[in-house]
């Protein structure tokens, strides 16, 4: 079986919605239910692939081999996108990349799971209202509202590994200078109370309200991952998905297509010279 890990890094703000109203936010995001983590379903994931290869004139035959229809499975296993990175403001830059412990002990986990424990990261442990960052000179950050003491150094593994999940190489250069990883707890904190919440309105003909509305979304330059899997490895399936993604290597996610959000930029991982969704190319 041949697996890939689709990275996504958004473009624009992402409303991966769960159709939930929760307390003073109408429109939350879809969260898991343990650890409060936003991600975005495989189905949903599934579903946006196959609209992206309609929108890109894939042959009927390759979409059903790849996607299924009614009367059966397609070749591709396509996994929930999980969060990598978390874009939150901060006081000594425009923001941080917040991750913590159990984010990338996931990412290590995915990583032995598609490709072997080569690709095992080494473990961290943070305390609570403290962050590891690769900065020497800062010894005190703040996040949002709250202070964070220093406690170490985000080891060269770990940014290496994430470097190459960001598609965007200007974006890639800032990592070093914005990679903080925080406590479980304290990450938690920023995914459940750290989002953007967007205040929506639909008017009468008089220009009066007649809907207000709150939308909780994830920022752009979040950065998401998802593992895709070719179920049967005699057929071409994989190589057909990898040179549809290279057409177009954006894709539309979520809600709120007609005003510009759900964008994210697509990477592939392991990267390769045939098989990267180049930088800057042929946008549609």
């Amino acid at each position: 079986m041949e697996n890939i890990v689709v990275s996504m890094f958004a473009e624009t703000f992402i409303h991966p919605g769960s159709g939930q109203n929760d307390g003073v936010i109408d429109q939350p995001v879809a969260r898991e239910r343990v650890t409060g983590y936003p991600f975005i379903a495989g189905s949903s994931l599934k579903g946006a692939w196959l609209d992206y290869a309609k929108q890109n004139d894939t042959d009927e035959n390759e979409r059903k081999q790849l996607f299924g229809n009614k009367d059966c499975a397609g070749q591709l296993l396509i996994s929930d996108a999980r969060l990598l990175l978390l874009p939150v403001r901060s006081l000594s830059r425009s923001y941080c990349w917040l991750t913590c412990p159990l984010i990338l002990e996931r990412l290590a986990r995915d990583l032995a799971r598609a490709f072997g424990e080569k690709n095992s990261l080494p473990d961290i442990q943070v305390e609570n209202e403290k962050f590891l960052g690769l900065s020497e000179a800062e010894n005190f950050i703040f996040l949002e509202e709250r202070n964070f003491q220093r406690a170490g150094i985000v080891p060269v593994d770990v940014l290496e590994v994430i470097e190459e999940f960001i598609p965007h190489e200007k974006s890639r250069a800032r990592l070093a200078a914005q990679l903080v990883v925080v406590s479980d707890g304290d990450f938690q904190w920023f995914a459940e109370n750290g989002l953007s919440i967007l205040a929506r309105n639909s008017l009468d003909n008089d220009k009066q309200s007649k809907n207000l509305w709150y939308e909780e979304t994830l920022p752009p330059d979040s950065l998401m991952t998802s593992i895709v899997a070719q179920r049967d490895s005699s057929n071409n399936s994989m190589k057909v998905f990898k040179e549809m993604l290279l057409k177009k290597n954006y894709l539309q996610v979520g809600g709120n297509e007609t005003i510009g959000q759900g964008w994210f930029q697509l990477g592939i991982y392991p990267d390769d010279s045939e098989t990267t969704a180049k930088e800057g190319g042929d946008n549609g």
